[in-house]
């Protein structure tokens, strides 16, 4: 019985070891802090790169094994420029004339680049954030920008994974 034990146990992890299982985590190992630079903004409408360079500090504390550090003390420096708010509407009201559903995309660009190497570990020069909000319901243009940034965050710090 010993021996079925040991040999189960065994086949086990050899099928672990082959299923293309690693014991690397999924962001890299070579990057401990990260200095995150407040965004810059091309648009007229203003808080929104604060927001986002809050949201994005957020997720790197709580989703990465990275730390927060000063310029001069991080590896890595991620930096990011809001490009353009776009707001469409759609199916106006027929009574009203008013838009019963509004969508609002952001465009971001952003970069993470190792100071320590000036390797650029990647750059997106696009990044586009779309949200639906319904303003007869009570969601505002607020509620959509922050819904925006809380996604845009969230993508961001996906690209911070390591490439496999």
């Amino acid at each position: 019985m010993r021996v079925g034990l040991a040999v189960s146990v065994l086949l086990a992890g050899l099928a672990a070891a082959g299923c293309g299982y690693s014991t690397k985590g999924p962001f890299r190992s070579d990057v401990e802090t990260v200095y995150v630079e407040i965004f810059d903004s091309r648009e007229f409408r203003r808080d929104i790169e604060f927001n986002l360079t809050e949201a994005v500090k957020k997720r790197i504390g709580a989703d990465t094994p990275y730390r927060l550090a000063p310029k001069e003390r991080a590896d890595t420096i991620l930096r990011g420029e809001l490009v353009e708010e776009r707001q469409a509407a759609f199916a106006p009201d027929v009574r009203t004339r008013r838009p019963r559903e509004t969508q609002l995309t952001l465009v971001l660009r952003v970069e993470w680049k190792d100071q320590r190497s000036g390797e650029l570990l990647f750059e997106q020069p696009l990044l586009l954030q779309g949200v639906d909000y319904t303003p007869p319901v009570g969601e505002s243009e607020a509620f959509a920008q922050q819904k925006a940034v809380d996604r845009l965050a969230q993508r961001i710090i996906r690209r911070m994974y390591q490439d496999w």
